[in-house]
């Protein structure tokens, strides 16, 4: 099992993101939060899973030292919609521009998570098909004023009202949409533990 292999490693979650908290304790994880301030740019070259896979090792890089035992996760997602990245909205008038975007069309979800340890580094990442119908402007402007999506790339949680009532159809993992691919998650910290 998984929490045996786990048992002599310190766990490290290096984000503040409360569904990627929630997904660990669901794995019944023992893990500590520490977060290190990074400045999140990437090169306009990159595109789509090495977006991702970029920013993990970015956020992992700028970690403090890794003791022996301790194995740290960074995690990313982007939505990738007409050639570009939709990232986190900076305020109502982006958030409600990604949405009108999004509506009535099919776009995709990546997200990456890095394993890093003091030996080696471990990244997998996972792309996902998400289909909204169309939203009405009055839909989007209730979600966005209640739900208020400003710490979620493209201003949408699936797990939320926009998608209990816009998302039509999801080709692959829901956690990967949510955050975390929890799938890729468990198959890389089996990995890491691994002498």
């Amino acid at each position: 099992m998984l929490q045996e292999k786990l048992a002599h490693f310190q766990i490290i979650l290096g984000s503040g993101s409360p569904r990627r908290k929630s997904l660990l304790k669901e794995l019944r994880l023992d893990f500590t939060v520490e977060l290190m301030p990074v400045d999140e740019a990437f090169s306009s070259s990159l595109q789509k899973e090495e977006i991702t896979n970029y920013l993990v090792k970015l956020k992992a890089d700028g970690f403090r030292k890794l003791k022996d035992n301790e194995v740290l996760i960074t995690g990313d997602t982007i939505v990738w919609h007409n050639n570009r990245a939709l990232n986190k909205p900076q305020n109502k008038a982006e958030a409600m521009q990604m949405l009108q975007s999004l509506s009535g069309t099919t776009h995709q979800v990546i997200s990456s998570v890095a394993l890093t340890s003091k030996e080696k580094q471990i990244i997998k990442s996972d792309e996902v098909d998400v289909s909204f119908r169309e939203l009405t402007l009055e839909e989007i402007e209730f979600y966005v004023d209640q739900f208020k999506p400003f710490d979620k790339a493209g201003a949408y949680g699936i797990q939320e009202w926009i998608g209990k009532i816009g998302i039509t159809s999801i080709q692959g993992s829901f956690y990967t949409v949510m955050g975390l691919p929890v799938h890729l998650l468990y198959d890389a910290l089996l990995e890491i533990t691994e002498k």
